[in-house]
């Protein structure tokens, strides 16, 4: 039994030196030296720019107002810079909506040279729910900070440097796109790298590169001081539904980088995206990051970068192995033949195994059983909590439910579970990785390189001491997954971190099974896990700190005037008691779903427009007032095309919703070509920040422990156009 809580608090202690003890820069004070980045000084940038940190969606006064202020930033750095001002429109009808904004980017010639630019790009709108500090002023911040820091180093590189400032990232990447409207940008932009943020702490990620980025992770490599990238955030982020300023860059095959800090996503898009939450030493490592990477950047023939693609991750942020990715296949059909070998060539593994094909199993059984029981957990607290997402405030006790349950299910596998069938499978994964998803590769392949060479060498004799020191290397490189992916989606997903844990248990399983008394600590294991499952469930949901996530609208609809609330599993015992809310969600026009009360009589005008149409055009002057308006096209009206204030997108077809988010647009001009013929209606709708007066009560009823979030609250007004048929 002693050995068996040894291997627990050995993946304990791997756990906790992946979350506390991963390699992570010292924030720098005022007074550093003038040729590095300073934490501090940064942090000073941010809070000039914020003033008193109040929302900035683009086309907001607030929004204004920052701009003048990051101009006096840029004029007292000796940079000169300019306002560029356009309407921007995109196709997103994959998504089902194209959004539009009039946007207002800044750039800021950093430096002159020769040859492509580099762009050093964060966005300086916010959502309207938050101020933003995170998301991106830190980024804003820390390309001011940087800037200082290439003057002081005397601008020696040979390349032109700008900084871009966009508009309207929230409401589509609508700076830019605009930015590369602009003849000849895309042909003069050598490279690009975008800073970012989903939270307020943890490492900066180096998430997401261009294709062929082989040349690009040996710059990183090179220029920074603490790593923190793997090739499998790419391929993760391929099927996020997640996009950044740096999309559109890509799409026009430019050379990217692109960081972020994700840790907290608690505060993300909410009123707590303050500056006094940022960790400073993720705005350190933003800042040596950027600073690195555009010094050497600079010093670099950019025609060079291209080749093929690398596999790589980073080992507590102090080591970056990396192979092309050209290798990964060929060198994981070697490690699975070795480990096959030596398998073939022990004769004990097969006489210690009794059932060979039952251990053969062992491993995807250990997969199911995790994921089953994070399921079974999960969903225990919840029931008890009465929350989707139960360990929201306090995931400490879920976290340790789950653990002592993926623990407690390799106990029961351990027992069939062979040495070489467990690396077997780990190896082939490596195989079939390599083929389907290469960013994924390296947690399997690299274990498999050290653990491959250890069964060869061990066919006689010492094989306890091999499985060993094969083990330590597919724990620390699964252990240190499960400890970053929790902060992408929190426990809520409970799958991934089940499925991570499980992948560095199977490496362990052998020694498990070779411990006694395992039954004991096994229940010990599930009983602990239900037991703190039990005190998750118990625990608030909720706090002030984490608060839920509810937003709060007044719409009117046809006449009739209710108050919204977000469908959460769960509301509030106070705005219950504040409104008549109804007791489930109802459906609403535009596809949503909402609690709703009702709100007395009508107090406003519908939206209008005045509608005129030629042939397949339908031409809409609307009439109405808010900070932004939405056009709502049903699928039989054939949607082909949209132009608003003169800015024309192709449409993919089908329904799609029309959102332009800048006040301007509420008596914009908006052309529309239709394939349908027929007479048809178009929903109209107007929203602006805020409740009116007589939501005060609402917004106190929510309490301390809900916040807004995203578009925050808002007051919508739907009114129905209708279309003539031609």
């Amino acid at each position: 039994m002693g050995k068996i809580w040894g291997l627990a608090a050995l993946i304990a202690g791997i756990w906790l030196l992946s979350v506390y003890g991963q390699s992570r820069p010292t924030p720098l004070g005022l007074d550093a030296p003038a040729t590095v980045f300073s934490a501090a000084r940064a942090d000073a940038v941010l809070g000039r720019l914020m003033g008193d940190q109040k929302p900035r969606p683009a086309g907001s006064p607030e929004n204004a107002a920052l701009r003048a202020r990051l101009l006096k930033e840029l004029a007292d750095l000796g940079v000169s810079a300019r306002t560029e001002t356009r309407m921007s429109c995109a196709d997103e009808s994959r998504r089902g909506y194209v959004p539009c904004a009039t946007v207002s980017n800044i750039v800021a010639g950093v430096s002159p040279g020769s040859g492509k630019r580099i762009v050093l790009m964060a966005h300086l709108d916010s959502v309207a729910a938050g101020p933003g500090a995170g998301d991106d002023m830190s980024g804003v911040a820390t390309i001011l900070e940087t800037i200082r820091a290439l003057k002081a180093r005397g601008l020696t590189g040979e390349r032109p440097i700008t900084a871009l400032f966009t508009d309207g990232e929230e409401s589509g990447l609508l700076g830019a796109r605009a930015y590369l409207q602009t003849p000849l940008v895309a042909a003069r932009t050598g490279a690009v790298i975008n800073v970012e943020s989903r939270g307020n702490q943890g490492p900066s990620y180096l998430f997401q590169t261009s294709a062929g980025d082989a040349k690009l992770i040996d710059l990183y490599a090179a220029s920074v001081p603490n790593f923190a990238a793997s090739s499998l955030y790419a391929e993760i982020y391929k099927i996020l539904p997640n996009d950044t300023d740096l999309t559109p860059f890509l799409r026009a095959g430019i050379t990217g980088f692109n960081f972020a800090f994700i840790g907290n996503a608690a505060h993300y898009h909410t009123p707590l995206d303050r500056r006094e939450n940022i960790d400073p030493r993720s705005l350190q490592q933003h800042g040596d990051n950027l600073l690195g990477l555009t010094d050497a950047l600079s010093r670099t023939d950019l025609d060079t970068l291209g080749g093929g693609n690398a596999i790589y991750l980073d080992v507590l942020g102090r080591w970056l192995p990396r192979l092309p990715e050209s290798w990964a296949l060929p060198l994981s059909i070697a490690a699975f033949l070795l480990v096959a070998l030596a398998g073939f060539l022990t004769p004990r593994e097969r006489r210690e195994v009794r059932r060979p094909v039952l251990a053969f199993f062992m491993p995807p059984l250990m997969l199911v059983g995790a994921v089953g029981t994070g399921f079974v957990l999960h969903s225990l607290a919840a029931w008890i909590s009465g929350h989707a997402d139960p360990s929201f405030a306090h995931p400490v006790w879920l976290r340790l439910s789950l653990a002592f349950g993926v623990f407690g299910v390799a106990l029961m596998v351990s027992r069939g579970a062979g040495s070489i069938s467990c690396w077997l499978w780990l190896a082939g994964l490596a195989v079939v990785c390599a083929i389907f998803a290469p960013g994924l590769t390296p947690y399997f392949l690299f274990p498999s390189l050290v653990a491959a060479p250890l069964l060869l060498a061990t066919i006689r004799d010492g094989r306890g001491y091999a499985v060993f020191f094969a083990t330590l290397p597919a724990l620390v490189v699964w252990i240190g997954f499960n400890a970053a992916s929790e902060p992408i989606m929190g426990l809520k997903m409970h799958p991934p971190f089940m499925i991570t844990a499980a992948f560095g248990l199977i490496a362990a399983l052998p020694l498990l099974a070779k411990s006694k008394r395992w039954g004991g600590s096994c229940a010990v294991s599930l009983v602990l896990a239900l037991a703190l499952a039990v005190t998750a469930g118990l625990r608030p949901a909720y706090s002030v700190d984490a608060p839920q996530r509810i937003n709060l609208r007044y719409a009117e609809i046809d006449g009739k005037a209710s108050w919204l609330a977000d469908p959460v599993s769960r509301l509030p015992d106070g705005l219950r008691e504040a409104a008549d809310f109804s007791a489930t969600p109802q459906s609403l026009p535009l596809d949503t779903t909402a609690y709703v009360a009702p709100a007395g009589a009508a107090r406003y005008p519908a939206p209008g427009a005045q509608v005129s149409r030629s042939g397949d055009i339908v031409t809409l002057d609307l009439k109405t007032e808010g900070e932004m308006v939405m056009l709502v096209a049903p699928p039989q009206a054939g949607l082909q095309s949209v132009t608003v204030a003169g800015v024309f997108t192709e449409v993919a077809g089908g329904q799609a919703i029309i959102a332009c988010s800048t006040p301007d647009c509420a008596q914009a001009r908006v052309s529309l070509r239709l394939s349908s013929s027929e007479p048809l209606e178009l929903l109209l709708v107007s929203q602006k920040r805020g409740l009116p007066s007589d939501g005060t009560r609402l917004l106190k009823a929510r309490g301390a422990e809900a916040v807004p979030q995203q578009q925050g609250d808002r007051t919508m007004l739907v009114g129905r156009i209708q279309i003539p048929g031609r």
